[in-house]
């Protein structure tokens, strides 16, 4: 089922699609040469180099502190399959999504609400490819996701209802966790229209909890992946804030290609991440990332999605 308001933003939010080359694949499972030349870029010895391909081009829009993974997932997949690979990260998240739009990259991790956003579109470009499942146990070994709604250690506030007329930050409106789902779970409270006293627009998830920690903002809710890595990073965050309610779980962000890649190449993509897990090398780079394996995904384990947006639209800051 498709539904107008998505399509909507989705012809207000993409431009027009541009053809590109097309790009060949050897055959999967081909040994190939391995680099270790640049985080960045994968090229694999000449020999193994098909005469027509093009750099596989790579984005993430996912938070600032999963480029580390998304680069070593990038220069794995090029060893793999035998093809120069290329991550772009050096640009604005905006442009970085542009450039999967306009096929101009082919292969990026995005937010589950703007994959629903471009696979409702009369003609998708791009399709699924697979889904992270993370290790905590708090995910059940299923491709999920929590937001976590935060605040400061040192606040009086212990649950979502003693928010109301509190400061409010969320990362950007493409966002599930911390835009689309908190707009839902104020709907099914039958909160409508001014439930927070200030909404600010941070512009990521970082950011967002730099504000909570500067005390500029009274709460914020944050992918509970993102909240996770950061804790990893830097431990005495679990001292200075606090988790106060959980929403419900979302569709894991997934891994989507762009439809201007052949269909061999496609399935070689896919079926490299969803092996990813059962090489040493893979398994290293997943656990850097807090990954416990890559999982197939349907278009309808997207639906949930769709219809917290079809709440959240109602909702009003």
């Amino acid at each position: 089922m498709k539904w107008p308001s998505y399509r909507d933003k989705a012809h207000q939010n993409m431009d027009t699609l541009r053809s590109k080359p097309a790009l060949t694949v050897p055959e999967f499972g081909q040994p190939v040469a391995r680099n270790t030349s640049s985080p960045l870029t994968a090229k694999p010895r000449p020999r193994f180099q098909p005469k027509t391909l093009s750099s596989l081009k790579v984005i993430s829009i996912q938070s600032e502190n999963a480029d580390d993974t998304c680069r070593h997932m990038t220069q794995y997949l090029g060893e793999q399959l035998g093809i120069e690979t290329e991550f772009i990260d050096a640009i604005p998240w905006q442009e970085r999504e542009h450039l999967l739009d306009t096929q101009q990259a082919h292969l990026g991790w995005i937010c589950g609400l703007p994959y629903i956003w471009k696979a409702d579109r009369e003609h998708p470009h791009v399709e699924l490819v697979a889904a992270p499942v993370m290790q905590n146990f708090r995910y059940r070994q299923q491709p999920i996701y929590y937001s976590d709604v935060i605040v400061h250690k040192d606040s009086d506030y212990q649950s979502f209802e003693d928010l109301r007329g509190a400061s409010w930050s969320y990362n950007e409106p493409h966002s599930q966790s911390g835009h689309n789902i908190t707009r839902y779970h104020l709907a099914k409270r039958g909160e409508y229209q001014g439930y927070f006293g200030r909404v600010i627009e941070a512009g990521s998830h970082l950011k967002s909890l730099e504000l909570l920690l500067e005390n500029n903002i009274a709460a914020t809710a944050i992918d509970s992946t993102v909240l996770e890595t950061e804790f990893a990073a830097r431990p005495y965050l679990r001292e200075q804030i606090r988790v106060i309610e959980t929403l419900r779980p979302s569709p894991m962000p997934p891994w989507v290609v762009t439809k201007n890649v052949p269909p061999p190449l496609r399935e070689a993509i896919r079926q490299v991440f969803l092996s990813m897990h059962k090489t040493e090398e893979g398994r290293a780079i997943l656990k850097q990332g807090q990954i416990q394996k890559l999982a197939r995904v349907d278009d309808h384990d997207y639906d949930s999605i769709r219809d917290m947006a079809q709440l959240a639209d109602q909702v009003k800051w």
